[in-house]
């Protein structure tokens, strides 16, 4: 499955340690029939989860309701939503 983010934003250099990279692109984007559960363990060992999160978070106001499908620094969709609302989760920390 290609990522239905592609090309909304320019790659950045964070994301060729990122395990999601070696990793089945599908398990990252579940279907309603799929647990999110395996993309979620290959985020919670991710060095790049912050820098990942912030990426989502980002382009969570930016993006169409259907784009924001999709596991991303360990979060679904509604977690992000949750997170948006409550104004956290756009910086990665340390930063």
């Amino acid at each position: 499955m290609m990522n239905p983010l592609s090309g909304l934003f320019e790659a950045s250099e964070w994301e060729v340690d990122a395990l999601c990279a070696q990793t089945d692109p599908d398990a990252f984007f579940p279907t309603s029939h799929q647990s999110g559960a395996p993309a979620r363990r290959v985020c919670a060992a991710c060095p790049v989860r912050a820098e990942c999160l912030a990426l989502a978070m980002e382009l969570e106001g930016t993006v169409n309701q259907d784009l924001r499908h999709g596991i991303w620094g360990g979060t679904t969709p509604g977690e992000r939503a949750a997170l948006a609302a409550r104004g956290l989760g756009r910086t990665p920390p340390g930063e």
